[in-house]
């Protein structure tokens, strides 16, 4: 019986720029500009410059810059670091049936390594991230339990090594190499997310990392692993634990998975994003103020439960608070919105905030799928006793319910805006008109050139 890492193998060597769909590259596109953004903004998250030094001291060298700062670093440390700027502020796009942030590892590991070695134009930029995302995606949504490891990084790292063997042109045998080299050092704990530790971000920037040195190692000859995947003790039985082994690579070159990714229109956990869309649903339809609200309800699946249903509290740091729905649904309703502005000391510390968010409840509704972040029920109910509901199965940022460009291009902006530096307002006009025709890049660099403002 053969791995099904091969059929991921032969779908990467296999696929040619001139094979992949418009909607697949318009979502690359989106994408890739977004993650930039997301990226630039992570450049004002804690222990960035922590993480930079320890990366410094640990791997010196250089070949790669540290995005908004600029700082030299090895690829496998710059991917490392790139990779924790993309997740840090959980502003990075998401695939909701796979539960996995498809960019953060991925693109991290590809514009490292697209910096140090050069010569990678933006169509085959284009081409590796929508086959990293593709195996990254197809992967996830083959999983039947709920999240053991943390998905991101380790499922994340299987797409980094596919965009890495895509873009430098590995053939089959090297690719599998790889995929079993990464395998061997992967790793990443949902204990990150329980304890909204900033590692949750920096397991990205790990996994990141491996890929890189995992390509780098098969590119020297020494062999990987075979049974990757589906081995007795490979990634799907050891790490996922049940999976649905005709899902995994059935819709492979038929189904690009870039073109089913989320948007993420708030700097909070995904799945506190149902909440906050039905919030803004309701207080648009009834015109409800702040001040009127006695009370939110929010019944969401299990998993949504798991994932932010942690109790605000004072003192709560930004990984923690980013990961705490009554914080981030209390927070839109006193400010009108949810930024990236909502979670410094300040605003953390911010009274009303902290008290509104005591009186929003969220429980599980005993949805049996392990996987589901929908669908989502919020009851607001006013001090005058009177309440309003909204039931979403589809939430804000979804394919099937987008984010406009113009929306799309204010986050990006916004998030240049906030950067280190920040970014000029004339590199963010470069940036969104040198994605938006791609195709014509002649190096990726010249991406990179324009997120380093010193």
């Amino acid at each position: 019986m053969t791995d099904a890492i091969e059929r991921f193998a032969d779908h990467v060597v296999g696929t040619r720029y001139e094979d992949l769909p418009a909607d697949a590259i318009r979502a690359a596109k989106v994408f890739i500009l977004d993650s930039v953004g997301v990226g630039l903004a992570g450049t004002q998250a804690p222990y960035v410059r922590e993480a930079i030094a320890a990366f410094q001291g640990a791997v010196p060298g250089a070949g790669a810059r540290v995005w908004g700062t600029g700082e030299p670093l090895p690829p496998p440390a710059a991917a490392a670091v790139i990779g924790y700027l993309i997740h840090n502020s959980e502003y990075d796009c998401v695939h909701e049936q796979a539960v996995l942030h498809p960019m953060a590892v991925p693109f991290s590991a590809l514009m490292a390594e697209a910096e140090a070695r050069g010569g990678i134009d933006g169509k085959a930029l284009l081409r590796a991230v929508v086959l990293g995302v593709d195996v990254a995606c197809h992967i996830g949504c083959s999983a039947r339990n709920g999240l053991r490891f943390f998905r991101p990084a380790t499922g994340g790292g299987f797409g980094a090594v596919a965009a890495l063997g895509a873009a430098f042109g590995l053939d089959r045998e090297r690719l599998l190499d790889a995929f079993g080299i990464y395998y061997a050092q992967t790793g990443g704990t949902m204990q990150a997310h329980v304890e909204g530790s900033p590692l949750l971000a920096m397991q990205a920037g790990f996994n990141a990392r491996n890929a890189v040195v995992a390509v780098r190692m098969a590119e020297a000859g020494i062999p990987g692993l075979r049974g990757t995947l589906e081995g007795p003790f490979g990634y799907l039985n050891l790490m996922e634990g049940d999976y649905d082994a005709d899902a995994l690579t059935a819709g492979l070159g038929r189904v690009w998975r870039i073109t089913e990714v989320a948007h993420k229109p708030f700097p909070s956990g995904r799945a506190t994003h149902g909440i906050l869309d039905a919030l803004r649903e309701l207080r648009t339809e009834h015109g409800f103020a702040v001040d009127e609200v006695a009370s939110v309800a929010a019944a969401v699946p299990p998993l949504t439960h798991r994932l932010i249903g942690r109790p605000p509290k004072d003192a709560m740091t930004p990984n923690y608070a980013r990961l705490c729905g009554s914080y981030a649904a209390a927070r839109l309703l006193v400010t009108g919105d949810l930024g990236v502005g909502d979670f410094t000391p300040e605003a953390l510390g911010d009274a009303a905030t902290l008290e509104l968010a005591q009186r929003i409840t969220i429980t599980a509704d005993g949805n049996p799928d392990p996987n589901a972040l929908t669908p989502v029920t919020v009851t607001v109910t006013r001090h005058s006793g009177a309440n309003v509901s909204r039931t979403l199965s589809v939430i804000y940022g979804n394919p099937a319910k987008p984010m406009s460009h113009e929306a799309h291009l204010a986050k990006f902006r916004g998030n240049l805006a906030f950067a280190h530096g920040p970014v000029p307002a004339g590199n963010a006009d470069t940036l969104i008109a040198l994605v938006d025709d791609l195709e014509s890049l002649d190096d990726a660099r010249r991406l990179v050139d324009l997120m380093v403002v010193g």
